[in-house]
Order: C-alpha cells, then structure tokens, then sequence
C-alpha cells in the first residue's frame, strides 16, 4: 500500500500501481470525469500512469494550468494523426502547446497547405475526436526509437533521438499516430470537442535560418463549443486593440524594411509619449535616491564574457562591430548591468556610501528570429527603464521593499491594478544553467520571498524562471481583456559583483562584496507602450496622451477664435491642436473620435461672441458650454497623476 497526500491535508491509501484517474474515481465519477492530467510531487503526468510509491498529488482539470497544457499537447497529437491519414508523405519535427493553443512544424516537401486544406484537417480532427482514442505511453530504447522512425522515414524525429540518453526515450501513441515525446497527454481524445486551425507560418527547423523552412500550423481546442465561441470572440476585440494597428492609427510609431526588421521609429507623437513616460519615471526614481547615468551603444566583447553573458547565451544572441584594428571586437550593448558595474568601480566605496543606485534608460540590442518578432513586444532594439542597485548585504531586503513600491506606484498611475508577483527561482532539476553558489541562491531567493510577504503582495513560484545569475521577481500584469505580460522585474544577484571584483570598505576595514539588485519597473519602454495601448485600447490617460484636446471652428470664419483658444491652452501646457481643414462639423467630429483625442471644442459665432467653447467628452458626448478658464480647470485636474 502507498500513501496519497491531497492538497486539503487529508491522507489516504492506495494499492501500488493506483493511477491518478483511479483515486479522482474513488472520490467521485464526476471528478474522474474532468481530469486531464495530475501534478505528482509537483511534476505535472499523465494521469493514466501507475503511481507507485508515497506521493502528494493535485488533479488537474480544464482550470489548470497544467490542465490546459496538457490538453493542448494532445491536441497536437490530434492534428498529426490527422495531417498523417489526409497527407502520408508529412514528416513531422515538433508539436508543443503554447500559451493559447499549440502548432505542430511539418515538412510537406513542395506541397503548400492552402486554408481549404485547414477545414479539412478540422474535420479529419473532429472525426478522430470522436472515437475517444486512448493515449498510451511506452518506454523505448534508442535502437528500437531509431529503427522506427527510419522505417517511417521522419528525419526530424531521428535527430532529436540522436541528442537523447538511452532509457529516456518514450513513445505516445493514439489510434494509427505514434510520436516521440515524454507527455504528458490527456487520457483520450473525446476530451477534445470544439477545434479551431488558427493560422499558417513558416518556421525554420530548430529556429535556425541555416535550416529547411517547415510548416507551422497553430491550432486551439476546447472542451465545449461555448469556449470556442467565447474566444474567438475575444481574439477580435484583441484586434481592434493591437498596438500595431493602434500605433498606426494614432501615428506613434512605424517600422521600416530599409532601417531593418524589430528596430522601432518613433515618430513625433510617439516621441513624446515615450518622453512623458521618462520623464514620470525619472521623477520618482530621483525622489528616491537613484542616480542618473548613460553608457556607450556598443562594449568590448571582454566585458560580456567578464559578466558571463556572451558565454550563457553564445555569439548568435550578439551583433558584433569589426573595427579596422585586428583582435579587437565590440559588440552593439545587449543588456546595461555590465557597464553600470564598470561604473561602480570607477571610485572606491565605502560601507557608509552604500546603497548606491544607478538608472539609465539604456538602449540595448540582442538579435531575435525574424520569425519572433512582433510589432514593439518583440523587436532588436529596446530602451530599458534600467536600475543597478548596490548594497550591502543588510540593506538587501530593505531595498528590494522600496523598489516593489517603486513598481506599484508606476502600475497604480497607469491603470494596471491586477497582476501576480511571479517568485522566478532555479529549475529544481538542472543547476548548471546557473552561476554562483547554491549559498549565495538560497539567501537571494529567500530576500525575494521575505520583502514580497512583507509588502503582501499575492505570489506563485515558478522554478525554472530566474535568470541566469539570480532569482528575480516578476511582476504579471492582466491587461483589459484577461491577458497576462510580464512587465516590471526586480532581480537580485551576488554573482555579477564577484566577477566584476567590486567592492566596498566594510566598518572593520575589511573589503567586501556588495549585493547588486536589478530592476526594470516598465521592462521596457517599446512593450510597455505596446501593452498599455491594448489595455486601453488606445484611450490613454489624460497626462500622457499625446493630444489632449483637438479645437474645432465650424467654418473657416472662426479659426481666428480656435487658435486664439490654442494659444490659451498651450501657455497652460495643454496639448492641443486646431482642425481647421474646410470640412463639414460632423466630419471632424467622427475624426476626432476615432483619434482617441479626449476632448473636442466646437467653436462657432455663439462661442467666438461669449468667449466660451462647446465641449465634448470622448465616449461621452456634448458636455455644453464653458468658459476657457472652466475648461483648463478641467484638464488640468484630468491630468493629474
């Protein structure tokens, strides 16, 4: 017999061998009807498997996370077992889930898959669907792993096989399809009901342009229609929110193919967007102590592989500079904390000096696929709110604390009031991904828990997330529409002062290392503009919004008057403009509207005569007649952070 933990405390005892299905239907057939998978000891598995030995185990449901994951790795499956009986010549490379959904990357040689051919897999998926086919998991050796997919000739498979240990090798199969995967999967495919194929990409295989381009096919699938329905219906209000679309629209930012792909150009409006944002940042950041500096766009390639950089993420992640002198290489700046201890450095500290905080809003540029970019959420050159805190080891907690309430007061003046502090640790399995020691890791995981429980703020713990240097917290911000972006980040790190030998004068003249704490409260500037225009569709906040007001005379014998009245708001430092183009009323007012300018003046003889101005509200409509000093009032109210 082995004992069950649930997540309620209680215990209970089961046969060795007992699935997890097994003890959901021990409690109920309803509960054994809803699992798709179950966390044991913390590890998400099939909940089909034998257990055998002591364990605490969580059921997941279509509520999960790991529910969902699961649901929709098996749905890959699904569309691969339909892509193999509609086209049998498909060689198959990898079919994970993603954030919404899952795709599966194939090779149909010269054959192109046409959107008529998406409908036909649908319902080939549907028809599969339908006979509850079982998932079922066999252990292989790599002989045997080889020797099937040579039959089957599927290359991709044979070469992930060669990267993998003997004896750590398995196999899913359900009806006709067997793939190479370690799961886990859903017990059987009726779990699926509603399927939709999104979209066609192409990708190249293992993200490398020296490769063959595959076929990406993404696809989502839900365990009712209603939940189809319901989403799709949510990825069109996405669309009239898309900062792209948006960025256009309100004329903020553009991108060019002769500047180059992911690398922003902000235009005027845009610029002083930004700026405002700067300028609201570098206000509190001065307010509390952090000092402003600026580094170089480019370093020498010494100085990232001093920092660890260069060596953790290869020279494929960097853009080298050559210059005219052989052995010498610069590299364009991928991140700012390198530089900002170079500066540490440049005088002699003493334990009375510490905290010391450094802030620059940095540009830095790291080379992503072309295939991942995304308007200004995923590009190759990025301006971060960048800070490097240094401390001493006592003061670690402390400044974590102020630099939490540095995030919430930026969250609060921008509208982002729910998100989760996510707890980014090491992945319990493979330390090697990180330096410094396990000493060092346990006492900056522990200050991020501690500071985060003293400012109460709601967290999850995500193993696998820290940075390669040191555990952080990340701040998950749910946008308008439900969607999750890692925004803020605060990191703390005892490595990067040990290899960059920084130091300070202890009280016993002693020298030691400083703490260095990381934080980036935007992320920065490009995706958080980017996420913030989704998250108000475009309507931003009074302070920050590019035009405030738009003056409209309703004939050209009244533009005096309009930008008599523009000369009164700009002296007061409101951002305004006049419509004076010869234009019927109604139209200027549709045009202001879909410019997501806030205010609108209508000017005409009864206004020019009284000295007032007719106000409208964005979204609100006619809010009669005020005088000029009224309405500056008003705004200026609006437009207090």
């Amino acid at each position: 017999m082995i004992k069950i933990s649930f997540p309620d405390g209680a215990v209970r005892e089961y046969e060795s061998g007992v699935s997890a299905l097994d003890i959901a239907k021990s409690i109920s057939e309803g509960l054994m009807r809803k699992v798709l998978a179950a966390e044991i000891d913390g590890k998400v598995v099939d909940a089909f498997g034998p257990i055998s030995k002591d364990a605490h185990i969580k059921f997941l449901t279509w509520d999960d996370k790991g529910g969902k994951s699961t649901f929709w790795h098996s749905s890959a499956h699904l569309m691969a077992e339909a892509l193999q009986e509609i086209f049998p010549e498909t060689k198959f490379a990898i079919g994970p889930p993603i954030e919404n959904g899952f795709y599966y990357d194939i090779d149909l040689g010269d054959r192109k898959i046409t959107d008529e051919d998406l409908a036909l897999i649908e319902k080939k998926m549907k028809e599969l669907a339908g006979k509850k086919e079982r998932f079922s998991r066999k252990e292989v050796a790599k002989a045997d792993a080889i020797t099937y997919f040579k039959e089957k000739e599927d290359p991709y498979k044979l070469e992930l096989i060669d990267g993998l240990e003997d004896g750590a090798i398995t196999f899913y199969t359900q009806g006709n399809f067997t793939d190479l995967c370690r799961g886990p999967h859903i017990p059987n495919t009726g779990f699926i009901k509603a399927i939709k194929l999104m979209n066609i990409a192409g990708a190249y295989w293992r993200g490398d342009e020296k490769n063959k381009m595959l076929t990406r096919i993404y696809g989502i699938t839900f365990p009712a229609n209603k939940d189809l329905e319901a989403y799709l219906e949510f990825l069109e209000e996405a669309k009239k929110r898309d900062h792209r679309k948006l960025g256009k629209e309100l004329e903020l930012f553009a991108f060019s193919e002769k500047v180059g792909a992911g690398l922003p150009l902000w235009l005027p409006k845009g610029a002083m967007l930004r700026q405002r944002l700067q300028d609201f940042l570098q206000k509190a950041q001065l307010e509390s102590g952090y000092l402003p500096v600026i580094t170089p766009h480019i370093g020498n390639i010494n100085l990232y592989k001093t920092s660890g950089h260069y060596e953790k993420y290869g020279k494929d992640s960097f853009q080298s500079i050559k210059t005219p002198h052989e052995g010498e290489e610069f590299l364009l700046k991928p991140m700012n904390c390198p530089h900002h201890c170079e500066i540490y450095k440049t005088s002699p500290k003493s334990y009375k000096d510490l905290p010391v905080r450094f802030a620059e809003f940095g540009t830095v540029y790291r080379y992503e696929q072309a295939g991942e970019l995304h308007g200004l959420t995923r590009v190759r050159g990025f301006t971060q709110d960048d800070a490097h805190l240094f401390c001493r080891p006592d003061q670690v907690k402390e400044e974590f604390k102020k630099v939490i309430d540095l995030v919430l007061y930026v969250f609060n003046s921008l509208g982002f009031a729910d998100f989760t502090a996510q707890v980014s640790l090491r992945d319990k399995d493979d330390r090697s991904k990180y330096i410094g020691s396990e000493a060092n890791w346990d006492i900056a995981e522990d200050a991020i828990r501690e500071a985060a429980a003293e400012k109460g703020l709601k967290t999850v713990e995500e193993f696998g997330e820290a940075a390669f240097y040191g555990p952080k917290l990340d701040f998950m911000v749910k946008d308008a529409l439900g969607r999750s972006w890692q925004l803020g980040t605060i990191q703390v790190d005892y490595n990067l002062p040990e290899r960059f030998e920084l130091e300070y004068i202890d009280s016993d003249n002693s020298r030691k290392r400083p703490v260095m704490i990381h934080r980036a409260p935007f992320g920065s500037m490009e995706r958080f503009v980017a996420v913030l225009l989704e998250h108000c569709a475009g309507k931003l906040p009074m302070w920050l919004v590019p035009t405030q007001v738009k003056i409209l005379p309703i004939s050209d014998k009244y533009s005096d008057y309009a930008h008599e009245v523009l000369a009164l708001l700009k002296k007061k430092d409101i951002r305004s403009e006049v419509d004076d183009r010869s234009e019927k009323i109604g139209k200027k007012i549709r045009d202001t509207e879909l410019a997501k300018i806030p205010y609108m003046l209508i000017v005409g003889e009864k206004e020019m005569e009284s000295k007032t101005l007719g106000v409208r509200k964005q979204a609100v409509g006619d809010l009669g007649a005020k005088s000029i000093d009224e309405f500056i009032s008003i705004i200026q109210e609006e437009a207090t952070i």
